[in-house]
């Protein structure tokens, strides 16, 4: 198994199993890794803003190795299957969105309502190319500082700690965001 194959098994496992959303999410970052010259992040080096809440970022994840926890994974709620790759290292940028249509094929379109379908269907758009799934666009790279790391206060209303730059002062006391929307 080469080294592709065994991250998409990877990937596979992470996520829970096999699905369009998660080929789209693989096919998506590797495409961005290929075209940046980049390899998985160890830190916070490589970047990925994904414009989606679903399996896709699943697949962005594991490849790219960019999480919420490293502060290099970032969502923004477009509802479009697009995500921006950008490298801290380098001046560049691409942002790969899904191509309307793309997976309607004569080959998807036979498989995708037989049992077993989908995983069928994420196998078939798993050996499509990024530029049968994809429109690729050189863009800027995002303006994203590193992860920041600050002090927590406690919320006077529920006593939990709270990061302080998302404490809501009322009266002259802290308060974490749910407290705050109660009073």
């Amino acid at each position: 198994m080469n080294d592709s194959n065994a991250l998409i098994e990877q990937s596979i496992t992470f996520h829970g199993h096999l699905c369009p959303g998660l080929s789209l999410g693989i096919k998506m970052a590797m495409r961005a890794m290929e075209l940046l010259g980049v390899e998985r992040a160890r830190d916070e080096e490589l970047l990925a803003v994904v414009e989606m809440d679903n399996c896709a970022v699943d697949g962005i994840q594991y490849i790219t190795g960019c999480t919420f926890g490293k502060g290099n994974l970032f969502f923004r709620d477009y509802g479009k299957v697009a995500a921006t790759f950008s490298h801290r290292g380098k001046n560049a940028a691409v942002r790969l969105c899904f191509k309307p249509g793309a997976t309607d094929t004569e080959e998807i379109n036979r498989v995708r309502d037989e049992p077993g379908g989908k995983e069928e269907v994420a196998k078939i758009m798993l050996n499509m190319s990024a530029g049968e799934l994809f429109v690729e666009k050189d863009v800027p790279p995002p303006e994203i500082p590193t992860a920041q790391i600050h002090s927590s206060i406690v919320c006077t209303s529920c006593g939990e700690a709270v990061m302080e730059t998302r404490i809501v002062e009322m009266g002259g006391n802290p308060h974490c965001i749910p407290c705050s929307e109660k009073a």
